[in-house]
């Protein structure tokens, strides 16, 4: 059975590129949401700081989307709109 997980990224746009920056995110939610990978939530915090929270459908959906041309070609755009400031690769929710 699959499990969804969560990544996490936080980023700012380059200087110039807020919207050219968040056309690309933009972009990039609606493939990984058509394609089935899984569900984008993106929050500002003050001013400059992205936090984008990707839902990943499965560990298979991730590998198909870092595979898919189109998403590629976003991430390749992405490489001169912003800076990373981090990224959670995987995280898992945690019961208590």
């Amino acid at each position: 059975m699959s499990q969804e997980y969560l990544s996490v990224a936080i980023w700012e746009p380059l200087p110039g590129m807020e919207a050219a920056s968040l056309a690309t995110i933009r972009e990039l939610n609606a493939i990984v949401a058509n394609k089935g990978y899984g569900r984008d939530l993106l929050y500002r915090s003050g001013d400059s700081h992205y936090v984008l929270l990707r839902y990943w459908n499965s560990e298979q959906a991730r590998g198909a989307a870092q595979e898919d041309p189109e998403a590629l070609r976003c991430w390749a755009r992405l490489g001169n709109e912003i800076h990373i400031l981090k990224v959670y690769e995987k995280l898992e929710e945690v019961t208590v």
